[in-house]
């Protein structure tokens, strides 16, 4: 199947590690053109150093910046088009909330929730939304998470911002489709990152048990016997954001292995 990504320009937030380097490397596999935006330079080095090794040749750009500061956004945005032109796709990856059990929580464990999640998200979501509106055309792909339909005890505040991401999501595929534009969100489950550690290091501590238990449990409860692999999560983001779903937008489409099994 060709996605007709060839000499795209792909902006991916937290392009540096996880799922957001696994997208770049399924993208670039494509032909397209990736700039990276992450907050750490030394990640972001590295990463490119990876994609390289992979796709000799592969033009990528690469943008430091805290996307909790939206002139941060906003001046990475113009050096990812001032570098390899306009961004066609826009896949947000950046931020994650700590998982903290509930007794744990704090006013503030939401309010960064927010800013760490939400924000990064909004801030480079809304400029480059409207670039792409005066074009007339683009997709945009936001990697959310199932922490947003199901509540859990560990991640009420990163829950609560990815509820918020949603709606923003299917808001926004409604206001920005006349202009041409689709807007989707993706939702993993347990997938197997670095950010995984620190969600089951907090479940441990919930329970009592230590983190390799913990884990077990959370497999045991997964029909499909497994977490997932950053790399399946990026093929449905490539798919998305595609020629291919042209007719798709406004949905939340959860990747959890059937752990939840609710219809929407």
């Amino acid at each position: 199947m060709d996605l007709h990504l060839r000499d795209k320009h792909i902006l991916i937030t937290g392009g540096s590690k996880g799922i957001g380097l696994a997208c770049a490397q399924g993208f670039l596999a494509e032909g397209s053109r990736v700039t990276l935006v992450s907050r750490d330079a030394a990640n972001l080095a590295r990463a490119q150093q990876q994609l390289l090794a992979a796709c000799p040749g592969a033009r990528i750009h690469t943008v430091a910046a805290n996307l909790r500061d939206a002139a941060a956004a906003l001046a990475a945005l113009d050096s990812a088009e001032i570098a390899l032109g306009p961004v066609d796709v826009l896949v947000n990856s950046a931020g994650a909330a700590k998982r903290t059990p509930a007794a744990e929580l704090t006013p503030e464990a939401f309010a960064d929730a927010m800013q760490a999640k939400y924000f990064t998200t909004i801030h480079m979501l809304t400029p480059t939304l409207q670039r792409m509106a005066a074009r007339g055309q683009g997709a945009v792909v936001n990697i959310v998470g199932n922490g947003g339909k199901v509540a859990s005890p560990i991640h009420l505040p990163g829950g609560a911002a990815n509820a918020a991401l949603m709606l923003v999501s299917a808001g926004m595929a409604a206001a920005y489709g006349p202009q041409g534009i689709r807007v989707n969100a993706v939702n993993p489950g347990l997938t197997l990152t670095d950010r995984l550690h620190e969600g089951m290091a907090a479940d441990a501590r919930l329970k009592g048990i230590d983190t390799q238990e913990a884990m077990a449990q959370a497999v045991a409860k997964i029909p499909l016997g497994r977490m997932a692999e950053p790399e399946e999560i990026a093929n449905a983001v490539l798919f998305l954001a595609s020629s291919q779903a042209s007719y798709v937008t406004g949905i939340c489409m959860s990747m959890d292995g059937a752990l939840n099994p609710i219809v929407v």
